[in-house]
């Protein structure tokens, strides 16, 4: 059984969490011991497909008619992209149709979480699909706790052992709160606000341009870093502030877990069952929400729940979600 990785403008993807993803599911496919390529021109028994490009479409016709058998990567929704870049309001209608044609023409579905697989299974003509979920999963072996990182991440930006650290991370979209954590650097000065990532703002709406274009003593844009960095950050900031709008599964909060950091994250449906308030992270409805939470947390009102958080990673280690991934292809 050898199953082709396809994936395709990786270059333009990989920065994103689907990039991310796409790593993940090598790695997990390694430690199940799963012959794979990334190369479309080798032989190959299952296509595993992440994207939905026009190319990825009819490459995946093709393979269907020679008779190779389709896993369908279902990483986005109608609902993630809706909130993302400018017309993607307007366009919302359209992406579903075509996600609808792509995904319908896998033997089966992958995404990552029950929450996806139930938005998926309302689209009209994927009611019959073969749906799993499948976290996209988190390298145990890389994100850890390691204070001499935590060190180094404070070093490199110039943060005092006292200064309050405040991180977030993702594109330059407003569907991952970036207007809301600006917003939350402005009402709280006292605090330090640093955000990872980058996406070209021609494509961001007109809040996220203005908000990325604030000037404050307090908050700082790092722009697209490595993962060796967001490890650093995950175990040098004090707080990991997740004010998403809508996910499939949020592969930061599963790296933050894994290197026992503190969050508070927004308490929208896709948290919902697996990071529960209170236990392994704390969750906030709005920004006002969001300011006093992080005011109770650094009065510490809000006990820290980072040894609990743990558990949401282990959950995930990429050597179990192997086995899963390897499960389906023999089902197949």
């Amino acid at each position: 059984m050898k199953v082709l990785l396809y994936s395709e403008g990786l270059k333009v993807v990989g920065k994103s969490g689907l990039g991310k993803a796409i790593k993940h599911q090598c790695k997990a496919l390694k430690y199940a011991n799963v012959s794979y390529t990334l190369n479309p021109k080798d032989d190959y028994d299952i296509l595993h497909i992440n994207t939905y490009f026009p190319k990825s479409y009819f490459f995946t016709k093709k393979a269907k008619k020679q008779g190779k058998k389709i896993v369908y990567h279902a990483h986005s929704t109608e609902e993630d992209y809706k909130n993302g870049f400018i017309f993607s309001k307007i366009t919302s209608k359209l992406f579903k149709k075509w996600l609808i044609k792509c995904y319908s023409l896998g033997d089966v579905i992958i995404t990552p979480t029950l929450y996806s697989k139930k938005l998926l299974q309302g689209y009209k003509g994927l009611e019959d699909k073969k749906i799993y979920d499948v976290s996209n999963g988190i390298e145990l072996d890389f994100f850890k706790k390691d204070q001499k990182l935590g060190d180094k991440f404070r070093k490199t930006y110039g943060y005092s052992k006292d200064d309050k650290v405040i991180f977030g991370i993702g594109l330059y979209i407003e569907r991952k709160g970036i207007v809301d954590f600006v917003e939350l650097a402005k009402r709280l000065p006292e605090y330090k606000f640093i955000w990872f990532g980058y996406s070209p703002l021609i494509a961001a709406t007109k809040k996220v341009r203005k908000a990325v274009n604030t000037k404050l003593d307090n908050l700082t844009f790092a722009g697209y870093v490595e993962q060796d960095v967001i490890k650093e950050a995950m175990n040098g900031g004090d707080l990991y502030l997740f004010p998403t709008l809508e996910e499939t599964e949020g592969i930061p909060i599963i790296e933050a877990c894994a290197c026992k950091q503190n969050a508070i994250i927004r308490d929208i449906p896709i948290f919902d069952n697996w990071l529960i308030d209170g236990k392994n992270v704390y969750k906030a409805k709005d920004v006002d929400d969001f300011e006093k939470k992080i005011k109770l947390f650094f009065d510490g009102k809000l006990p820290s729940v980072s040894e609990q958080s743990y558990e949401v990673a282990k959950q995930r280690d990429l050597r179990i979600i192997g086995e899963k991934l390897k499960k389906i292809y023999k089902s197949l």
